[in-house]
């Protein structure tokens, strides 16, 4: 994959657009429930800790190839020495976010609706919020807002990696910080939202289980988005001149802050309106529009927050589209406009029974599963983390120049190396169990 100039990164562009394909729907969505059912703060410092055995060294793996290969995320481990095996092993890396894909744009599609419901004041005037979420996606609606998601999307994707995914993160990243810190001010102040902020800061060791340090560790790594190929795709539009360590950290801590700021928006608002901090995934969707309709500019400040969660939804998507789009370029020839539409239009089409098999033909389940679990279970609780290993595995024990391409001093790439090769695969293959449901307690 030749990367002409104007499909490169520049060095803070590179930065603001890896961290938003981290900040997606995962902070805001998963991270909030899956704190509330082990515990809170005590588990919120154990995510930390995972984020820097586990998620640092694997980011700056994933960066590393991605930079030194120059190709696309299917191509990198052979053109950086690996044998025709390593070639499976990169497909893997472009199949798993095409599948990503077909999901996530059905969820992107509802948290635009609900920024509509919610600046219309169609929110605030309901009750029932369950039957609302239950009779949006038990319709065809869903379908609209996921073919409007898909063209927003893809229409950023087309116009290239400065012109369009650059550009549009350094707008979207600092306006959704603006969001993030007008929610949280609002959060922090409503009455009784010191209990909250206590549960998410005050740390009780008491709670934690050996499930919840896999739990913590599995959303490390699902967090900066590794094992999806766009840290690889994204590694070769950096420049050779940027320092990937001191990259690796600013994503880290760009992705920490969202997640330590989205926590002080939850927890807040559930404790202050009498909601259970580990609702799980209506958490979002039902129980906080709830806390909304009774909060004062309720309609307001419920629509800042569902602009907030579509732009992290559509930040993310942006980064999950490029990765297959950089492969049928490199692959088959195709220009960016002819790759995107085509990638984006087999997406949609693929996605359109994931989001019925919700609400209208829900016998396309299967086994007590709809189409669309069993899509998202497939992909991050089996693929991503065979992903991680295979990049752990190749940086650790098969590519001879890592410590080079990583630019890191002798120490440094001692220790990163140490934990590529005995600590973090350990820990990957853990997670694998325990997320496939081979491991339990």
């Amino acid at each position: 994959m030749g990367v002409p100039k104007e499909e490169r990164f520049s060095k803070g562009g590179f930065i603001l657009s890896a961290i938003a394909s981290a900040v997606g729907l995962g902070n805001i969505w998963k991270f909030p429930y899956i704190t509330g059912e082990n515990g809170g703060a005590a588990f919120f410092l154990l995510f930390i800790i995972c984020l820097l055995i586990v998620g640092l060294p694997l980011l700056l793996a994933e960066l590393a190839i991605g930079r030194s290969g120059r190709a696309s995320a299917a191509s990198s481990f052979v053109k950086l020495g690996g044998g025709r095996g390593w070639r499976a092993a990169g497909l893997l890396q472009v199949l798993t976010p095409f599948l990503i894909l077909c999901f996530y744009v059905v969820v992107v599609g509802w948290t635009l609706h609900y920024a509509v419901l919610a600046f219309s004041g169609s929110l605030r005037a309901g009750s029932d919020f369950g039957g609302i979420f239950k009779h949006f996606i038990g319709g065809y609606m869903p379908i609209i807002w996921q073919a409007v998601s898909m063209v927003l999307i893809g229409w950023i994707v087309v116009k290239g990696v400065s012109g369009g995914i650059e550009r549009f993160n350094k707008i979207l990243i600092p306006s959704m910080a603006v969001l993030l810190v007008l929610l949280m001010i609002r959060a922090v102040t409503l009455p009784g939202a010191g209990a909250g902020v206590s549960f998410f800061l005050n740390p009780d060791f008491s709670q934690l289980t050996p499930e919840s340090a896999l739990v913590a560790l599995g959303h490390a790594f699902f967090s900066l988005s590794l094992g999806m190929g766009i840290l690889l795709t994204y590694g070769a539009y950096v420049d050779k001149r940027q320092s990937l360590g001191p990259a690796a950290l600013a994503i880290g801590a760009g992705d920490l802050i969202y997640a330590l700021i989205a926590g002080l928006i939850i927890f807040p608002t559930t404790f202050s309106f009498g909601i259970a901090p580990n609702e799980g995934p209506s958490l979002v969707f039902i129980a906080l529009p709830a806390a909304f309709s009774a909060m004062p500019l309720g309609t307001l400040f419920g629509g800042l927050f569902f602009v907030l969660l579509a732009i992290a939804a559509l930040t993310s998507a942006v980064s999950i589209l490029e990765v297959p789009v950089a492969f049928a370029k490199e692959k088959w020839g195709w220009s960016r406009t002819k790759s995107v539409w085509i990638i984006a239009g087999i997406s949609f089409v693929c996605g359109i029974p994931l989001a019925l098999s919700l609400g209208m033909r829900p016998e396309l389940g299967f086994l007590g599963k709809s189409l669309f679990d069993w899509i998202d279970f497939l992909t991050s609780n089996i693929l991503l983390p065979v992903s991680g290993l295979i990049v752990t595995i190749f940086t650790g024990f098969y590519w001879k120049k890592a410590g080079e391409a990583a630019g890191l001093s002798s120490a440094w790439f001692r220790a990163w190396l140490f934990m590529l090769r005995y600590i973090v695969p350990v820990l990957m293959l853990l997670v694998l169990l325990y997320t496939s449901g081979l491991l339990k307690f």
